[in-house]
């Protein structure tokens, strides 16, 4: 039901080739929520001599990654990364497109090649699909459209959290980096009273409930998340102990991604959780500075440069406790520590409840699109949504 076609590169040494006014394509230029793509980052000559994909082509790229998926909003030429699909009659470019969205495991389990894998042209041609009658296929492609809408409308709400708390804190501060308003700079160490790191060796622990195991992927941008945390039962040891989070406490990455930062919350420390080698657990004395004003300020322009200066060159990066010792941090009145921190309680309350409807809508989509990929082959329509929340969810 398509036309698979395979990009190629002009010559890079010809200046001739390039800088024309036809739209080419890389992977590379392709992201997980790129849907109609009518532009591209370089451009190739007629002289170059390619033939444009129409505009409508499904675009998937067949190596470095496999899977990506886009829509040629126009005319197009594309690199050799490419398989893509000019569509006949029969079959709708938008379903074809959520369809093979669904499908990344599966058309990377296809990949063949030992420096790294590609589907090849042949085996884009056989891989078969579920092709119900055209106007099925166009109700599907609406349906999850929608959904998509919503998902990437609250994944943007969410993301103006984000930059609602950053401005919060430099109308009530000024930039960290000019410190405009001139507060006192001082060194981070005499705010410290206990500093410690996590410890290798919690493998044997592992459990599937329990009390928290935190790494670095649980801590980034002044918040600690703990959906895909790992559980442990913790021995009854004076190193466990030392790596036992308290409520306030701050954490930081000192390996990989150094600079993320944290603060243990009444929830987390009340249900229990210990921290990996790749973090350090940082305990201030509260009285003189708030620990979710610090996160701020270190997760800020002026904390991540410190960050990277006194990283430890080596195999790896890593920060050690006189590093973190020896940060610098200007310290505004408490009380406006204070007021700023319950401002980012607040703003992280409206967060938690739009991260569960984000949850609730990823659901319902993987949901809907098992129930219209995967039904029987002799539906002849779409498994609709059936309460009544969905479907007022579409209008229905």
């Amino acid at each position: 039901v398509c036309e698979i076609v395979t990009g190629s590169t002009p010559g890079t040494q010809n200046p001739e080739l390039w800088n024309g006014n036809i739209k080419w394509v890389t992977p590379a230029e392709i992201t997980d929520t790129s849907y109609f793509i009518n532009d591209t980052e370089r451009h190739i000559s007629p002289k170059a001599r390619l033939k444009a994909m129409p505009a409508g082509t499904v675009l998937l790229s067949s190596r470095a990654p496999i899977g990506k998926v886009a829509i040629a909003g126009t005319p197009m030429c594309c690199n050799q990364g490419f398989k893509n699909l000019i569509c006949s009659d029969q079959i709708n470019n938008r379903y074809l497109y959520r369809y093979l969205k669904s499908q990344t495991a599966y058309l990377n389990s296809l990949g063949r090649g030992a420096t790294f894998k590609e589907i090849s042209k042949p085996i884009v041609e056989n891989i078969h699909i579920p092709l119900p009658p055209l106007h099925v296929q166009l109700e599907i492609a609406d349906i999850l459209d929608q959904v998509s809408i919503l998902l990437e409308k609250r994944k943007t709400q969410i993301d103006k959290l984000d930059m609602l708390v950053k401005s919060q804190f430099v109308e009530m501060f000024g930039d960290p980096v000019t410190n405009p308003m001139g507060w006192e700079m001082k060194s981070f160490g005499e705010f410290i009273v206990f500093l410690t790191s996590g410890s290798r060796g919690w493998s044997g622990y592992f459990t599937q409930e329990g009390e928290m195991f935190l790494t670095i992927k649980n801590v980034k941008r002044s918040s600690i998340t703990t959906d895909k945390v790992q559980y442990v039962c913790a021995p009854k040891t004076k190193e466990a102990e030392r790596t036992r989070v308290k409520e306030g406490d701050l954490l930081i990455s000192i390996t990989a991604d150094l600079g993320r930062t944290g603060v243990i919350s009444a929830d987390i420390a009340s249900y229990g959780a210990y921290i990996n080698q790749h973090l350090s657990l940082v305990r201030l004395k509260q009285s003189k500075l708030n620990p979710l004003f610090a996160s701020y300020y270190f997760e800020s322009n002026a904390g991540k440069n410190q960050f990277e200066s006194k990283n430890q060159i080596g195999v790896k990066a890593g920060l050690n406790f006189d590093a973190i010792n020896s940060l610098v941090i200007y310290v505004p009145p408490l009380p406006l520590q204070h007021r700023f921190a319950d401002f980012v309680r607040a703003t992280d309350r409206s967060k938690v409840a739009m991260l569960s409807g984000l949850n609730k809508l990823e659901l319902l989509y993987k949901s809907l699109v098992q129930k219209m990929f995967f039904a029987s082959p002799s539906a002849a329509s779409p498994v609709l949504p059936t309460t009544s929340k969905d479907n007022k969810l579409f209008g229905r």
